[in-house]
């Protein structure tokens, strides 16, 4: 049996510590400048109808059923490169890999993502965030639902879970209790929606940015979710 590290650092990707608002914004301008308005509101149409289906956004998926809608438009592949070859290490935000190194010299640290089987591990890997984390990357299609699947893999007496979405602190907090300490860092579009914000209880640690944890006192994160800061 394996024992139960002390600590554990769980760190979300999406606007935790990559700026996927800016890589939307990205692949919208793209869509505009190469197929025109129309093609980028329809697509963008069916990668929503996708996130309320799946529960996650599905880039590839959207862009195949974009295709059957136009299957005689050959100059639509070209858009599965700008997808996957896609310069994500240039949207990670500030300090995010010098913090990734610092919560490992604490202990295991591991990617937690939502996402597809191809796209969400590309933008992992891609950013350098695989590895720095050693390869400790999971990725489930709602991992608030995969949460003993994590404790599983990574055993611990106590989790430090960042990510900005409160819906999924909230969620952990429920399973794990005091066992958890929930860093909520104040980034893109959903951490900034006052609606979602206030119908949620707040996060035991809130920052302003994820750069903010390289002088944050990390020994003081278990406390925290005893004594919300």
């Amino acid at each position: 049996m394996t024992l139960p590290h002390p600590i554990v650092f769980l760190v979300d990707v999406d606007n935790t510590l990559v700026d996927n608002d800016g890589i939307q914004q990205d692949l919208k301008d793209h869509l505009e400048r190469t197929y025109g308005r129309a093609a980028r509101e329809r697509y963008w149409r069916i990668l929503e109808d996708l996130m309320v289906e799946l529960g996650y956004r599905d880039y590839i998926g959207a862009l195949q059923r974009f295709r059957v809608e136009h299957p005689r438009e050959i100059e639509l592949l070209s858009m599965s490169s700008f997808l996957m070859d896609y310069p994500f290490a240039d949207r990670l935000y500030p300090d995010a890999l010098a913090v990734l190194k610092r919560l490992r010299g604490v202990g295991p640290t591991v990617i937690l993502t939502d996402g597809d089987v191809v796209f969400q591990p590309r933008k992992v890997e891609h950013a350098g965030l695989a590895r720095v984390a050693d390869g400790d990357v999971l990725v489930y299609i709602h991992k608030e639902e995969a949460l003993d699947d994590v404790e599983r893999r990574f055993p611990a007496e106590h989790y430090v879970l960042v990510d900005d979405k409160l819906r999924i602190l909230d969620a952990a907090k429920k399973i794990w209790g005091a066992r958890v300490t929930t860093v909520f860092p104040r980034q893109g579009q959903y951490a900034h929606d006052a609606k979602v914000v206030s119908a949620l209880p707040p996060a035991d640690v809130t920052i302003e940015r994820i750069g903010d944890l390289l002088d944050h006192d990390l020994a003081r994160l278990r406390s925290a979710a005893l004594h919300p800061a």
